[in-house]
Protein backbone atom coordinates (compact mmCIF):
# COMPACT_ATOMS: atom_id res chain seq x y z
CA UNK A 1 0.00 0.00 0.00
CA UNK A 2 2.63 2.64 0.62
CA UNK A 3 4.28 1.92 -1.62
CA UNK A 4 1.64 2.46 -4.72
CA UNK A 5 1.05 5.69 -2.27
CA UNK A 6 4.25 6.65 -2.93
CA UNK A 7 4.28 5.56 -6.48
CA UNK A 8 1.34 8.26 -7.34
CA UNK A 9 2.97 10.71 -5.48
CA UNK A 10 5.73 10.12 -7.69
CA UNK A 11 3.49 10.47 -10.95
CA UNK A 12 1.66 13.40 -9.57
CA UNK A 13 4.83 15.39 -8.88
CA UNK A 14 6.35 13.90 -12.54
CA UNK A 15 3.54 15.24 -14.90
CA UNK A 16 3.23 18.77 -11.90
CA UNK A 17 6.91 19.14 -13.49
CA UNK A 18 6.24 18.69 -17.08
CA UNK A 19 3.44 20.91 -16.76
CA UNK A 20 5.25 23.48 -14.92
CA UNK A 21 7.77 23.70 -17.97
CA UNK A 22 5.63 23.46 -20.13
CA UNK A 23 3.05 26.52 -19.38
CA UNK A 24 6.69 28.19 -18.75
CA UNK A 25 7.14 27.88 -22.44
CA UNK A 26 3.37 28.37 -23.88
CA UNK A 27 2.43 30.98 -21.60
CA UNK A 28 5.49 32.95 -22.08
CA UNK A 29 5.11 32.41 -26.12
CA UNK A 30 1.60 33.74 -25.72
CA UNK A 31 2.24 36.92 -23.71
CA UNK A 32 4.31 38.11 -27.13
CA UNK A 33 2.41 36.61 -29.71
CA UNK A 34 0.06 39.53 -30.10
CA UNK A 35 2.32 42.30 -31.07
CA UNK A 36 4.76 39.53 -32.90
CA UNK A 37 1.79 39.08 -34.72
CA UNK A 38 1.18 42.75 -35.32
CA UNK A 39 4.61 43.60 -36.32
CA UNK A 40 4.23 40.38 -39.14
CA UNK A 41 1.61 42.60 -40.00
CA UNK A 42 -1.30 40.66 -39.53
CA UNK A 43 -4.65 42.07 -39.19
CA UNK A 44 -7.10 42.35 -36.57
CA UNK A 45 -9.35 39.75 -38.10
CA UNK A 46 -6.10 37.44 -38.21
CA UNK A 47 -5.03 38.30 -34.62
CA UNK A 48 -8.68 37.91 -33.38
CA UNK A 49 -9.01 34.20 -35.08
CA UNK A 50 -5.61 32.97 -33.79
CA UNK A 51 -6.73 34.02 -30.32
CA UNK A 52 -9.96 33.20 -30.32
CA UNK A 53 -11.08 29.87 -32.99
CA UNK A 54 -7.72 29.02 -32.16
CA UNK A 55 -8.43 28.51 -28.33
CA UNK A 56 -11.83 26.80 -28.81
CA UNK A 57 -10.48 24.39 -31.60
CA UNK A 58 -8.15 23.57 -28.67
CA UNK A 59 -10.81 22.63 -26.59
CA UNK A 60 -12.84 20.89 -29.40
CA UNK A 61 -10.57 18.72 -29.92
CA UNK A 62 -10.38 17.43 -26.11
CA UNK A 63 -14.13 16.17 -26.71
CA UNK A 64 -12.58 13.34 -29.49
CA UNK A 65 -8.83 13.10 -27.21
CA UNK A 66 -10.80 12.24 -24.10
CA UNK A 67 -12.79 9.63 -26.01
CA UNK A 68 -9.67 7.90 -27.45
CA UNK A 69 -8.11 7.62 -24.48
CA UNK A 70 -11.08 5.94 -22.57
CA UNK A 71 -11.50 3.30 -26.45
CA UNK A 72 -7.77 2.83 -26.42
CA UNK A 73 -5.99 2.90 -22.79
CA UNK A 74 -3.13 4.13 -24.27
CA UNK A 75 -3.08 8.06 -22.75
CA UNK A 76 0.70 8.16 -23.17
CA UNK A 77 0.83 8.20 -26.40
CA UNK A 78 -1.75 11.10 -27.21
CA UNK A 79 -0.14 12.75 -24.58
CA UNK A 80 3.64 12.72 -26.81
CA UNK A 81 1.90 13.84 -29.79
CA UNK A 82 -0.23 16.42 -27.87
CA UNK A 83 3.23 17.94 -26.00
CA UNK A 84 5.40 17.50 -28.44
CA UNK A 85 3.00 20.11 -30.99
CA UNK A 86 2.22 22.45 -27.97
CA UNK A 87 5.88 22.94 -27.10
CA UNK A 88 7.86 22.85 -29.87
CA UNK A 89 6.02 24.88 -31.75
CA UNK A 90 6.07 27.97 -29.58
CA UNK A 91 10.34 28.43 -30.05
CA UNK A 92 9.48 27.93 -34.00
CA UNK A 93 7.64 31.07 -34.17
CA UNK A 94 11.21 32.50 -33.95
CA UNK A 95 12.00 31.54 -37.62
CA UNK A 96 8.43 32.28 -38.85
CA UNK A 97 8.68 34.05 -42.23
CA UNK A 98 5.40 35.46 -42.19
CA UNK A 99 2.36 36.10 -39.88
CA UNK A 100 0.25 33.12 -41.64
CA UNK A 101 3.16 30.88 -41.15
CA UNK A 102 3.16 32.44 -37.07
CA UNK A 103 -1.00 32.15 -37.31
CA UNK A 104 0.00 28.31 -38.06
CA UNK A 105 2.39 27.71 -35.40
CA UNK A 106 0.01 29.22 -33.07
CA UNK A 107 -2.73 27.25 -33.83
CA UNK A 108 -0.86 23.74 -33.81
CA UNK A 109 0.36 25.16 -30.21
CA UNK A 110 -3.56 25.22 -29.08
CA UNK A 111 -4.16 21.10 -30.58
CA UNK A 112 -1.13 20.05 -29.01
CA UNK A 113 -2.87 21.06 -25.56
CA UNK A 114 -6.41 20.08 -26.47
CA UNK A 115 -5.06 16.55 -27.47
CA UNK A 116 -2.80 15.60 -24.55
CA UNK A 117 -4.83 17.60 -22.00
CA UNK A 118 -7.97 14.85 -21.87
CA UNK A 119 -5.32 12.36 -20.88
CA UNK A 120 -3.36 14.24 -18.55
CA UNK A 121 -6.32 14.84 -16.36
CA UNK A 122 -7.47 11.10 -16.41
CA UNK A 123 -3.73 10.20 -15.18
CA UNK A 124 -4.42 12.55 -12.33
CA UNK A 125 -7.11 11.65 -11.59
CA UNK A 126 -6.40 8.01 -11.17
CA UNK A 127 -3.31 9.01 -9.12
CA UNK A 128 -5.91 11.35 -6.76
CA UNK A 129 -8.37 7.72 -6.35
CA UNK A 130 -5.61 7.07 -4.30
CA UNK A 131 -3.97 10.10 -2.66
CA UNK A 132 -7.30 12.70 -2.53
CA UNK A 133 -8.26 13.87 -5.77
CA UNK A 134 -8.11 17.82 -4.17
CA UNK A 135 -4.65 16.70 -2.80
CA UNK A 136 -3.56 16.18 -6.15
CA UNK A 137 -5.15 18.46 -8.52
CA UNK A 138 -3.90 21.35 -6.18
CA UNK A 139 -0.89 20.85 -6.29
CA UNK A 140 -0.69 19.89 -9.88
CA UNK A 141 -2.29 23.65 -10.22
CA UNK A 142 0.48 25.30 -7.64
CA UNK A 143 3.08 23.77 -10.02
CA UNK A 144 1.70 24.53 -13.36
CA UNK A 145 0.71 28.01 -12.47
CA UNK A 146 4.43 28.80 -11.33
CA UNK A 147 5.48 28.23 -14.73
CA UNK A 148 3.17 30.58 -15.68
CA UNK A 149 3.91 32.94 -13.63
CA UNK A 150 7.74 32.88 -14.43
CA UNK A 151 7.81 32.14 -17.96
CA UNK A 152 6.18 35.77 -19.13
CA UNK A 153 8.63 37.28 -16.96
CA UNK A 154 11.77 35.50 -18.64
CA UNK A 155 10.36 36.83 -22.35
CA UNK A 156 9.96 40.43 -20.61
CA UNK A 157 13.62 40.55 -19.91
CA UNK A 158 14.30 38.26 -23.40
CA UNK A 159 12.71 41.00 -25.36
CA UNK A 160 14.26 43.51 -23.58
CA UNK A 161 17.78 42.24 -25.19
CA UNK A 162 16.72 41.11 -28.69
CA UNK A 163 13.56 41.41 -29.51
CA UNK A 164 10.87 39.11 -29.95
CA UNK A 165 12.44 36.51 -31.99
CA UNK A 166 14.71 36.03 -29.36
CA UNK A 167 11.68 35.93 -26.46
CA UNK A 168 10.79 32.78 -28.71
CA UNK A 169 14.32 31.50 -28.98
CA UNK A 170 14.67 30.90 -25.46
CA UNK A 171 11.41 29.03 -24.89
CA UNK A 172 13.12 26.45 -26.47
CA UNK A 173 14.96 25.25 -23.08
CA UNK A 174 12.22 24.92 -21.10
CA UNK A 175 10.22 23.11 -24.02
CA UNK A 176 13.05 20.31 -23.83
CA UNK A 177 13.06 20.14 -20.38
CA UNK A 178 9.27 19.39 -20.02
CA UNK A 179 9.87 17.08 -22.56
CA UNK A 180 12.35 15.21 -20.52
CA UNK A 181 10.19 15.14 -17.87
CA UNK A 182 7.64 13.52 -19.59
CA UNK A 183 9.80 10.83 -20.31
CA UNK A 184 10.72 10.39 -17.01
CA UNK A 185 6.99 10.64 -15.90
CA UNK A 186 5.60 7.92 -18.09
CA UNK A 187 8.68 5.51 -16.65
CA UNK A 188 7.00 6.34 -12.87
CA UNK A 189 3.58 5.25 -14.44
CA UNK A 190 2.50 2.38 -11.91
CA UNK A 191 -0.82 3.69 -10.76
CA UNK A 192 -3.46 0.93 -11.45
CA UNK A 193 -6.62 2.52 -14.27
CA UNK A 194 -9.42 0.98 -15.47
CA UNK A 195 -9.28 0.51 -19.49
CA UNK A 196 -12.94 -0.14 -20.26
CA UNK A 197 -14.90 1.63 -22.90
CA UNK A 198 -18.51 2.98 -22.07
CA UNK A 199 -20.31 5.99 -23.89
CA UNK A 200 -20.93 9.59 -22.71
CA UNK A 201 -24.98 9.19 -21.76
CA UNK A 202 -23.65 6.44 -19.16
CA UNK A 203 -22.26 9.29 -17.20
CA UNK A 204 -24.35 9.94 -14.20
CA UNK A 205 -27.33 12.86 -14.14
CA UNK A 206 -25.36 14.98 -11.89
CA UNK A 207 -22.38 15.51 -13.85
CA UNK A 208 -24.42 16.68 -16.63
CA UNK A 209 -25.83 19.26 -14.19
CA UNK A 210 -22.28 20.47 -12.93
CA UNK A 211 -21.06 20.67 -16.63
CA UNK A 212 -24.54 23.19 -17.05
CA UNK A 213 -23.35 25.12 -13.93
CA UNK A 214 -19.55 25.11 -15.37
CA UNK A 215 -20.87 26.60 -18.16
CA UNK A 216 -22.80 29.41 -16.91
CA UNK A 217 -19.77 30.27 -15.08
CA UNK A 218 -17.62 30.40 -17.28
CA UNK A 219 -19.53 32.54 -19.63
CA UNK A 220 -19.39 35.03 -17.79
CA UNK A 221 -16.10 35.28 -16.65
CA UNK A 222 -14.16 37.86 -18.17
CA UNK A 223 -10.86 36.64 -19.88
CA UNK A 224 -7.82 38.92 -19.53
CA UNK A 225 -7.76 40.02 -22.83
CA UNK A 226 -10.99 41.28 -22.41
CA UNK A 227 -9.41 43.26 -19.22
CA UNK A 228 -6.47 44.00 -20.32
CA UNK A 229 -7.85 45.83 -23.62
CA UNK A 230 -10.37 47.85 -21.04
CA UNK A 231 -7.29 49.32 -18.96
CA UNK A 232 -5.22 50.14 -21.87
CA UNK A 233 -8.39 51.89 -23.94
CA UNK A 234 -8.74 53.73 -20.39
CA UNK A 235 -5.25 54.59 -19.57
CA UNK A 236 -6.65 53.05 -16.29
CA UNK A 237 -2.73 52.70 -15.25
CA UNK A 238 0.42 52.84 -17.35
CA UNK A 239 1.46 49.99 -19.77
CA UNK A 240 3.88 48.15 -17.86
CA UNK A 241 1.22 47.57 -15.12
CA UNK A 242 -1.30 45.72 -16.74
CA UNK A 243 1.25 42.77 -17.14
CA UNK A 244 1.97 42.69 -13.60
CA UNK A 245 -1.53 42.76 -12.52
CA UNK A 246 -1.44 39.76 -14.61
CA UNK A 247 1.61 38.22 -13.19
CA UNK A 248 -0.22 38.72 -9.48
CA UNK A 249 -3.20 37.07 -10.62
CA UNK A 250 -1.56 34.06 -11.66
CA UNK A 251 0.62 34.08 -8.26
CA UNK A 252 -2.72 34.21 -6.65
CA UNK A 253 -4.11 31.11 -9.04
CA UNK A 254 -1.27 29.11 -7.89
CA UNK A 255 -1.74 29.51 -3.88
CA UNK A 256 -5.47 29.76 -4.07
CA UNK A 257 -5.25 26.25 -6.06
CA UNK A 258 -3.07 24.54 -4.24
CA UNK A 259 -4.92 25.31 -0.52
CA UNK A 260 -8.19 24.54 -1.86
CA UNK A 261 -6.87 21.44 -3.09
CA UNK A 262 -6.44 19.98 0.56
CA UNK A 263 -9.85 21.84 1.58
CA UNK A 264 -11.27 19.97 -1.03
CA UNK A 265 -10.78 16.58 0.48
CA UNK A 266 -12.38 17.79 3.72
CA UNK A 267 -15.14 19.80 2.42
CA UNK A 268 -16.07 18.02 -0.88
CA UNK A 269 -18.02 20.26 -3.66
CA UNK A 270 -19.39 22.83 -1.45
CA UNK A 271 -16.20 24.73 -2.22
CA UNK A 272 -17.94 25.24 -5.93
CA UNK A 273 -20.29 28.18 -3.96
CA UNK A 274 -16.81 29.94 -4.25
CA UNK A 275 -16.51 29.80 -8.31
CA UNK A 276 -19.39 32.15 -8.95
CA UNK A 277 -19.03 34.19 -5.99
CA UNK A 278 -15.34 35.05 -6.31
CA UNK A 279 -16.65 35.75 -10.03
CA UNK A 280 -19.29 38.11 -9.94
CA UNK A 281 -17.21 40.63 -7.29
CA UNK A 282 -14.01 40.50 -9.86
CA UNK A 283 -15.75 41.91 -13.53
CA UNK A 284 -17.49 45.35 -11.42
CA UNK A 285 -13.92 46.09 -10.14
CA UNK A 286 -11.83 45.57 -12.93
CA UNK A 287 -14.25 47.62 -15.35
CA UNK A 288 -16.07 50.19 -13.17
CA UNK A 289 -13.35 50.38 -10.24
CA UNK A 290 -10.77 53.39 -10.43
CA UNK A 291 -7.23 53.17 -8.93
CA UNK A 292 -4.56 50.96 -8.81
CA UNK A 293 -5.75 49.66 -4.93
CA UNK A 294 -9.02 48.80 -6.23
CA UNK A 295 -7.34 46.87 -9.56
CA UNK A 296 -5.26 44.86 -7.66
CA UNK A 297 -7.99 43.95 -5.51
CA UNK A 298 -9.97 42.76 -8.42
CA UNK A 299 -6.34 40.99 -9.83
CA UNK A 300 -7.03 39.04 -6.64
CA UNK A 301 -10.40 38.07 -7.11
CA UNK A 302 -9.89 37.42 -10.30
CA UNK A 303 -6.94 35.43 -10.25
CA UNK A 304 -8.55 33.09 -6.93
CA UNK A 305 -11.43 32.85 -8.99
CA UNK A 306 -9.75 31.29 -11.99
CA UNK A 307 -7.38 29.00 -9.54
CA UNK A 308 -10.42 27.46 -8.69
CA UNK A 309 -11.38 27.07 -12.15
CA UNK A 310 -8.44 25.34 -12.75
CA UNK A 311 -8.11 23.09 -9.76
CA UNK A 312 -11.45 22.99 -7.91
CA UNK A 313 -13.68 22.28 -11.03
CA UNK A 314 -11.04 19.64 -12.58
CA UNK A 315 -11.07 18.05 -9.43
CA UNK A 316 -15.31 17.74 -9.32
CA UNK A 317 -14.99 15.80 -12.64
CA UNK A 318 -13.07 13.03 -11.21
CA UNK A 319 -15.19 13.14 -8.52
CA UNK A 320 -18.51 12.89 -10.36
CA UNK A 321 -17.05 10.56 -13.27
CA UNK A 322 -16.50 6.62 -12.83
CA UNK A 323 -12.62 5.98 -13.53
CA UNK A 324 -13.15 3.92 -16.92
CA UNK A 325 -14.89 7.34 -18.32
CA UNK A 326 -12.72 9.59 -16.98
CA UNK A 327 -11.21 10.64 -20.41
CA UNK A 328 -14.07 11.10 -21.94
CA UNK A 329 -15.95 12.83 -18.92
CA UNK A 330 -12.67 15.25 -18.72
CA UNK A 331 -13.36 15.51 -23.04
CA UNK A 332 -16.80 16.66 -22.92
CA UNK A 333 -16.19 18.97 -19.76
CA UNK A 334 -12.99 20.61 -21.62
CA UNK A 335 -14.85 21.08 -24.62
CA UNK A 336 -18.36 22.49 -23.36
CA UNK A 337 -16.30 24.92 -20.99
CA UNK A 338 -14.22 26.06 -23.94
CA UNK A 339 -17.19 26.88 -26.06
CA UNK A 340 -18.85 28.55 -23.72
CA UNK A 341 -16.26 30.73 -23.01
CA UNK A 342 -15.92 31.72 -26.45
CA UNK A 343 -19.36 32.22 -26.48
CA UNK A 344 -19.45 34.09 -23.50
CA UNK A 345 -16.18 36.60 -24.73
CA UNK A 346 -17.64 36.96 -27.91
CA UNK A 347 -21.26 38.30 -25.92
CA UNK A 348 -19.21 40.57 -23.32
CA UNK A 349 -16.49 41.96 -26.30
CA UNK A 350 -20.10 43.48 -27.71
CA UNK A 351 -21.71 44.44 -24.59
CA UNK A 352 -18.69 46.22 -23.88
CA UNK A 353 -18.61 48.10 -27.29
CA UNK A 354 -22.29 49.49 -25.88
CA UNK A 355 -20.99 50.09 -22.58
CA UNK A 356 -18.69 48.97 -20.24
CA UNK A 357 -21.79 48.75 -17.77
CA UNK A 358 -23.34 46.23 -20.43
CA UNK A 359 -20.67 43.82 -19.84
CA UNK A 360 -20.65 44.48 -15.97
CA UNK A 361 -24.42 43.14 -16.20
CA UNK A 362 -23.89 40.56 -18.31
CA UNK A 363 -21.39 39.03 -16.25
CA UNK A 364 -23.30 39.30 -12.62
CA UNK A 365 -26.11 38.22 -14.44
CA UNK A 366 -24.57 34.99 -15.71
CA UNK A 367 -22.76 34.24 -12.21
CA UNK A 368 -26.37 34.48 -10.64
CA UNK A 369 -27.77 32.26 -13.15
CA UNK A 370 -24.60 30.03 -12.47
CA UNK A 371 -25.42 29.87 -8.55
CA UNK A 372 -29.03 29.02 -9.55
CA UNK A 373 -27.58 26.03 -11.52
CA UNK A 374 -25.28 25.16 -8.28
CA UNK A 375 -27.68 25.03 -5.90
CA UNK A 376 -30.24 22.51 -8.49
CA UNK A 377 -26.35 20.79 -9.31
CA UNK A 378 -26.55 20.00 -5.26
CA UNK A 379 -30.42 18.82 -5.51
CA UNK A 380 -29.37 16.59 -8.13
CA UNK A 381 -26.46 14.82 -6.30
CA UNK A 382 -28.83 13.97 -3.41
CA UNK A 383 -31.39 12.46 -5.18
CA UNK A 384 -28.63 10.30 -6.62
CA UNK A 385 -27.17 9.71 -3.17
CA UNK A 386 -30.98 8.74 -2.00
Amino acid sequence: MKTNTQTAWRLVVGLGLVSLFADFTYEGGRSISGPFLAVLGAGPLLVGAVAGVGEFLGYLVRLFAGRWVDQSGQPWRLMYLGYALNLLSIPALALAPSAWGAALLLFLERLGKGLRTPARDALLSHAGDRLGQGKVFGLHELLDQSGAFLGPLLVALLVSLGGYRLGFAGLLVPALLALVFLLSARRLDGVARPSAQQDWESLPRAYYAYLLFAMLTVAGFAHFQLVAYHLEATRAVPAATIPLLFALAMGVDALVAYGVGHLFDRLGLRLLWGVPALSLAAAPLFVLGQGLGVLVLAALLWGSALGLQESLMRTAVAVLSPQARRGSAYGLFDTAFGGAWMLGSLAMGFFYSLAPRHLVAFAVLLQIAAALFLWRFYATLKEVRA
